[in-house]
């Protein structure tokens, strides 16, 4: 009966990109607090236990739908970095994409909660959160490379440079995502493009 059971939870089971656009959509209109599995399971027409059969755990439920949103931030970065015009311009439209939106933005939301449940993942999950990272930070690293080659910006380690830049906006955006008063999206914006300016261009 288990067995059969099973075999009819897979065959009627939503596709798996539905149940992550759900989770996400769940974060976004009432934070992480408000995701729970056996929630979760009624808005795809499964049961807690079927979810947990199909992920594991929640922790591997987040860290999917975090790889789910970063597919989608991913091909919208490459679209917009692959555009023709200065450097300088598609530099700012990777800082744009970068920073959260507001407080309780929902990608950076789940990012933040993936971060803190890593404390006690393994290895594959921590390589798989690196991987995200990674492409981020190769994206830059390339973006500065072509500035410099095409005598846009001075020339400095595009990769040290691409690890500064990124910790910059970490820090930042982290401060607008949990919603700290006094500093908003326009904030870091101005700060970054002054910084990008001074140590780039001027």
């Amino acid at each position: 009966m288990v067995a059969g059971g099973v075999r009819v939870a897979r065959k009627n089971a939503p596709p798996r990109e539905d149940v992550l656009v759900a989770a996400m959509a769940t974060i976004a209109e009432r934070g992480l607090e408000g995701l729970t599995m056996a929630g979760l399971g009624r808005q795809v027409g499964m049961s807690s236990g079927h979810l947990l059969y199909y992920f594991g755990s929640k922790d591997e439920l987040l860290l999917q739908t975090l790889e789910w949103s970063e597919a989608s931030l991913g091909a919208e970065r490459r679209a917009l970095l692959s555009r023709r015009g200065p450097v300088r311009e598609r530099v700012q439209a990777y800082v744009d994409l970068y920073v959260p939106e507001a407080a309780r933005d929902p990608h950076w939301t789940l990012w933040l909660e993936v971060w803190n449940r890593s404390q006690n993942a393994g290895p594959p999950e921590r390589e798989r959160q690196a991987a995200i990272e990674g492409a981020w930070h190769r994206d830059l690293v390339a973006l500065l490379a072509e500035g410099i080659s095409r005598g846009e910006f001075r020339a400095v380690d595009a990769d040290r440079f691409a690890a500064r830049v990124r910790a910059l906006l970490d820090g930042f955006s982290i401060q607008v995502a949990v919603g700290l008063p006094g500093i908003g999206r326009g904030d870091i914006l101005e700060h970054v493009t002054e910084f990008l300016d001074e140590a780039l261009v001027s």
